[in-house]
């Protein structure tokens, strides 16, 4: 029997690409887990997307990362938002279109990550005096102790977290599909866990829009959220709506 057989009716009657993502997340979760517990590897630094200055970067991460969560709450989450904006999504827009915004929005989602992590990395390694940059590179990319004498305590910690956090699940592209959802079905009404009142899409996307960049920028030190990276969806999932609907005026 195939693996459909076996699988809730309500599974079953889903679109295809929303589907198999589903299907491929979960099993890709399952995967490093059980990885991780035969061999105690961590394959999320080898799947989980790294500023390209680290040794730790790899081209395929841009793909990779966006099939690996960094937890059970942060895979279910993520699928659940895929469901219920990415079913509709796909019966209109039909599975090449949805599966072409996916995978674009998700790419966007780690260059406008990147980008800014480039511009603060920039910025820091300005701030370090020429002679030690070679001591603070061996010691992002080795470990090697550097010493808190150099005064550059703050800086060197700041160029840590970029170098040596990789970014995991497919959050920017989800960010996309509520983007484009936003755009297409602004008057429906959402009900919100965290927000126990129906609220139009057309309110509730700015709004979390607004607390993304707001936290991203504020860069806070117990939020280890990339919310660039879900703005980097959201605006490149604006863009490519914004250029799917070039010419007309409806919105469905």
């Amino acid at each position: 029997m195939a693996l459909q057989d076996y699988l809730p009716r309500q599974f079953n009657m889903m679109p295809p690409v929303v589907k198999n993502l589903l299907i491929i997340n979960v099993l890709f979760f399952l995967a490093l887990v059980l990885v991780e517990r035969a061999f105690h590897e961590n394959l999320n630094s080898l799947f989980g997307l790294y500023y390209p200055g680290s040794d730790n970067f790899k081209p395929f991460q841009v793909i990779t990362s966006m099939f690996s969560h960094g937890g059970i709450m942060h895979l279910a989450f993520n699928m659940f938002a895929l469901w219920m904006f990415g079913s509709q999504l796909e019966r209109i827009w039909g599975s090449r279109r949805f599966f072409i915004y996916f995978i674009i929005t998700g790419i966007g989602a780690s260059l406008l990550h990147t980008g800014v992590n480039w511009y603060e990395a920039t910025n820091a390694w300005a701030s370090i005096p020429p002679e030690l940059h070679s001591d603070v590179l061996n010691f992002l990319n080795e470990g090697d102790k550097l010493l808190i004498e150099t005064g550059l305590h703050s800086t060197v910690h700041k160029l840590a977290m970029i170098y040596s956090s990789p970014v995991v699940g497919a959050s920017g592209a989800i960010y996309g599909l509520l983007m484009a959802f936003g755009m297409l079905f602004p008057n429906v009404e959402l009900m919100l866990l965290f927000f126990p009142m129906p609220i139009k899409a057309k309110y509730f996307i700015p709004l979390l829009m607004v607390g993304e960049l707001y936290l991203g920028m504020n860069n806070f030190s117990w939020d280890n959220i990339a919310h660039f990276a879900h703005l980097g969806g959201a605006l490149f999932g604006f863009i490519i709506v914004k250029y799917w609907a070039r010419g007309s005026n409806h919105f469905f």
